[in-house]
């Protein structure tokens, strides 16, 4: 509470600072007498199972299946949201289905999935409704994933990333002036959430970057940030470049040219990254993992689909042993390509 009398939310960086009755920045968040409370929590806008591959974590559990789902709302403002008619909407709008923690966490289980992903929008402003149903999952040895963009103060990061297994955050760009102009926020926030990750936990991330023509993609862009990650980070950090399609505010734009991710993969390798992927586009050598050391080729994928599986059970190259980073078990075949939507009983 603030000596004015409105109540600050303090679960990301926009502090929002609210009277009675009033929501948030992310729309979902208001303020109840002197509670702050989750409009959205047990609603979603859909759930469906996904490859893993499509999250994107090539290096979390490759092959297997994931329980997608997402809210409303976002606490970002970026012009080009893939996902602005889930992100941006007014939560009666897409908020269709309603389960309990515990309904999803079964609901994976049974549908044979190794986790489930808070995805489709960003999990930071749902954090109540994921940490939960994290629970509910980890009681059933089903796994939980956060695409997120990072964008949350230290205590709550804190509290949430305590609950989750892996997560794929969106390093937007690697400028000050694209976060304020195009995504109403601050890189700075996004560097902590990463160097947190690292450094303080034991989740498996990767990071992943929309390149979008003439905004974020210069040679220069490209290889300062790279070089962050290196520094900061460390080499065995998968990073995703992927490419941008016109949408939302943003639709006046070309898309990205497949030139522009393999350049900036050969800058990302010339770095010193060992994983480096580019996605949106058909290209196999930027799906494959290749071993750091020996350079075999030991997953090769085509699209979201694993043509070839060359991994070790406790995941080290069969040639010459290197383990690869991330997180692995014996490979019995794969999900592959499909999304299949899933109604779940409610509670």
């Amino acid at each position: 509470m603030l000596d004015d009398g409105r109540m600050q939310c303090d679960l990301c960086p926009r502090d929002c600072r609210l009277h009675a009755g009033q929501r948030g920045a992310c729309f979902v968040r208001q303020r109840i007498g002197d509670e702050m409370i989750l409009t959205t929590y047990g609603r979603s806008s859909g759930f469906c199972i996904d490859p893993v591959e499509k999250k994107p974590l090539n290096h979390f559990y490759p092959g297997s299946a994931i329980l997608s789902f997402g809210t409303a709302g976002c606490n970002l403002a970026c012009k080009f949201c893939q996902n602005w008619d889930i992100s941006k909407s007014r939560e009666m709008d897409t908020l269709m289905d309603q389960a309990s923690p515990e309904a999803i966490a079964r609901a994976a289980s049974d549908n044979g999935c190794k986790s489930v992903a808070f995805t489709y929008n960003d999990p930071v402003i749902f954090a109540e409704y994921a940490m939960d149903t994290a629970d509910a999952c980890r009681a059933r040895g089903v796994k939980t994933v956060a695409v997120t963009a990072g964008y949350m103060h230290a205590q709550a990061r804190r509290e949430f990333y305590g609950k989750m297994d892996a997560a794929n955050v969106d390093l937007k760009a690697f400028t000050d002036e694209f976060y304020v102009k195009l995504c109403g926020a601050h890189l700075q926030s996004v560097l902590d959430t990463l160097v947190y990750l690292k450094h303080e936990t034991s989740v498996w991330f990767e990071i992943t970057t929309l390149l979008i023509p003439g905004k974020n993609d210069s040679a220069g862009e490209i290889t300062a940030m790279c070089a962050w990650i290196m520094q900061e980070l460390g080499p065995d950090v998968p990073l995703h470049f992927t490419a941008f399609h016109p949408d939302y505010k943003m639709d006046d734009l070309a898309p990205t040219p497949a030139a522009t991710l393999h350049r900036s993969r050969q800058i990302a390798l010339q770095a010193g990254l060992h994983y480096v992927y580019t996605g949106n586009i058909h290209d196999t050598e930027g799906g494959t993992t290749f071993c750091p050391s020996c350079h075999a080729a030991l997953i090769v994928r085509d699209w979201h689909e694993i043509t070839t599986y060359e991994l070790t059970p406790d995941g080290n190259c069969p040639y010459c042993a290197t383990r690869i980073a991330g997180a692995f078990d014996a490979f019995h075949g794969q999900f592959g390509r499909h999304r299949i939507p899933v109604a779940i009983n409610r509670r």
